[in-house]
């Protein structure tokens, strides 16, 4: 029986956090944060720079991050969205925040 402890102990080794986001996802988050001041930065660029094959982000961590907000696909790249920031606990940059880079989230 797995039971909640069972569960969250699992999820803690594999570094899972509470929004369900493991290594290489806050990865690629923190990466397109601190190394290209949020976006956009291009998918083989990214992938370069977090030592990870292209066709795994695009496949594997892409989707996931669209699909919970964190990251948004432009033409000019991928850029990380205010929910990034906030549960990544980073300050969003005031030029981004005036400028209405970041679309509108709901919650």
């Amino acid at each position: 029986v797995v039971t909640q402890t069972i569960a969250r102990d699992a999820l803690n080794r594999l570094e899972v956090d509470p929004m369900g986001l493991d290594q290489i996802d806050q990865k690629a988050l923190k990466t397109i944060i601190e190394v290209f001041a949020g976006g956009p930065v291009g998918l083989e660029t990214l992938a370069s720079t977090i030592g990870e094959e292209s066709v795994t982000i695009e496949d594997v961590v892409e989707p996931f991050l669209l699909q919970m907000g964190f990251l948004q696909r432009t033409p000019r790249g991928r850029v990380a969205t205010v929910r990034a920031y906030e549960h990544l606990s980073y300050p969003l940059p005031q030029k981004r925040a005036d400028s209405g880079l970041f679309p509108q989230e709901t919650m």
